[in-house]
């Protein structure tokens, strides 16, 4: 028993967590190398797919790499940034294929881009992240409306008692916005 635990929880977080991070780390500077010479990469990246406002895309193309990378690292929104990724390396993708046909030593570091972002977006981070830790604070039994409502009806500068021998209302104050890309 102990063994199917261990190799459950411990090893598959932490292998999303390397997952994460790596992919992050790795793609990040793609990124930055996108906006060292923007011009440079909309001339010979987006201008020959015939795309509108090659600039602006590219742009677009470096934030979310960027960006998503680091949603990644810090597993973070982490379905949103992979969702990112995997947008761009989808253009990426279509773009070798076109102007190069189907070229494996172009298309072998998309590839791997796009199936670690795929890979995020269904398995999710893992327990390793800021969005499990976000999710676990929200779902945690500590109601923060009722904390706040004590605290306002509390006329005195004394501070609240949490652990008060009254019953609390289980309330449910908020759900957290886009919960679909936590981690499940």
């Amino acid at each position: 028993m102990l063994n199917s635990i261990f190799y459950k929880s411990v090893l598959k977080d932490f292998a999303f967590l390397i997952l994460r991070v790596f992919t992050g780390a790795l793609l990040i500077h793609h990124g930055f190398e996108k906006l060292n010479d923007i011009t440079n990469f909309a001339d010979a990246f987006v201008r020959p797919l015939h795309l509108p406002f090659p600039i602006a895309l590219s742009y677009i193309a470096a934030y979310s790499e960027i960006v998503g990378s680091w949603l990644l690292i810090l597993g973070l929104a982490t379905r949103l940034g992979a969702t990112a990724i995997l947008g761009t390396m989808s253009v990426a993708i279509y773009h070798a294929i076109v102007t190069s046909g189907f070229n494996i030593y172009l298309l072998e570091l998309l590839a791997l881009y796009f199936a670690a972002a795929l890979s995020i977006i269904l398995l999710g981070p893992g327990k390793l992240s800021a969005d499990y830790l976000i999710k676990e604070m929200v779902n945690s039994n500590i109601d923060l409306a009722v904390i706040f409502n004590k605290s306002s009806k509390n006329d005195s500068n004394q501070p609240v008692n949490l652990n008060s021998s009254k019953p609390q209302p289980q309330k449910k104050s908020f759900d957290f916005p886009f919960s679909s890309f936590l981690s499940s």
